[in-house]
């Protein structure tokens, strides 16, 4: 499929590749919504990726979990168990994104925002971005993920999670189940606006914002501090009644989607005639150009409140405008 990227996009003169259209937010909160659009969209909305999480959340709840009977006191051994099945959980999923991409280098360059690949660099710890990215994911995300499952799922046992009768009803779980990425967006945005201001970057965010080239890795290499507001999205389930399978796929949404999101690639070549889409450079543009697209899921928050860019030529151009205005 070697010719096949530039029937989507084209490199210019640096070799850096950009996708012919402009990103764009689904057609769900237009002010004049086209039902049909939204009908053919629906679809992608639950597959591949939701329905993958959702699906690995109701594995991890129901065989790979332990009772919430025995969770009504914080003890060593199941949160051990939660820790290690987090653990293996991205170095499976991660790992995997990683090797097909840029160990194997299946596609090559096929795609690749950055022609460059990641290199030894001093300016990461260890040496490497990659040996950083893993050593922040698997030594600060994993344990504080964790550590905000543990602390729900000890609530829950200790029946400290007012709500219990809506718990147990299938359409309401399945209305909040529907809703989790939604709030996904609100919550990722007001985090990561909030670590962008200048005292917080400075401290947090930078470590993060390294990865000018991202790759799978690069989605959980953040400053422990980010962890712990990032994972704090499972706290929604303190407040709004569900079941624990919901708040697992609120959190394996959180640990997994950034892998895809970081991936540096705009499509992947899956053998000889498949490709599909990663929907990864709305984020990979924030990486480049550091203030916009602070989030880029299904909820337009950076076209509301003004830090919107779609990659094209006249998107550029207003975000250099903007960026001008605020130098001033």
């Amino acid at each position: 499929m070697s010719g096949t990227e530039e029937k989507y996009g084209e490199r210019n003169s640096r070799g850096h590749y950009a996708p012919n259209q402009a990103w764009a937010y689904p057609p769900l909160f237009q002010r004049h919504m086209d039902i049909g659009a939204l009908l053919r969209w629906l679809p992608h909305y639950f597959a591949p990726w939701n329905l993958f999480y959702g699906g690995l959340a109701v594995l991890c709840w129901s065989y790979l979990t332990p009772d919430l009977s025995s969770m009504t006191r914080l003890q060593g051994d199941w949160i051990a168990w939660l820790l290690i099945r987090n653990a293996v959980i991205v170095v499976l999923f991660v790992g995997g994104w990683h090797i097909w991409l840029y160990q194997m280098r299946r596609q090559h360059t096929h795609f690749k925002y950055n022609p460059r690949w990641p290199t030894d660099d001093p300016k990461f710890f260890l040496g490497s971005q990659t040996r950083e990215n893993i050593f922040f994911t698997l030594v600060s995300a994993v344990p504080i993920w964790t550590a905000w499952e543990v602390v729900t799922l000890w609530l829950w046992a200790n029946g400290w999670l007012w709500g219990s009768v809506l718990v147990e009803q299938p359409a309401w779980n399945l209305l909040i189940l529907v809703l989790v990425p939604l709030w996904r967006d609100l919550h990722f945005y007001c985090v990561h606006r909030l670590i962008h201001w200048p005292p917080l970057y400075k401290h947090v965010h930078a470590l993060h914002h390294k990865n000018v080239n991202p790759g799978p890795w690069s989605g959980l290499s953040m400053h422990p501090v980010e962890h712990f507001l990032y994972f704090s999205c499972v706290t929604i389930h303190w407040i709004v009644p569900s079941h624990p399978i919901v708040m697992l796929f609120n959190l394996t949404h959180a640990a997994l989607s950034p892998a895809q999101g970081h991936c540096g690639f705009h499509k992947i070549e899956i053998g000889t005639k498949y490709l599909h889409e990663t929907g990864a450079y709305a984020h990979y543009l924030h990486h480049k150009l550091f203030d916009c697209n602070y989030a880029d899921g299904v909820v337009p928050l950076d076209k509301w409140f003004g830090s919107f860019h779609d990659g094209s030529r006249e998107a550029h151009q207003d975000f250099l405008a903007r960026r001008k205005r605020r130098t001033r």
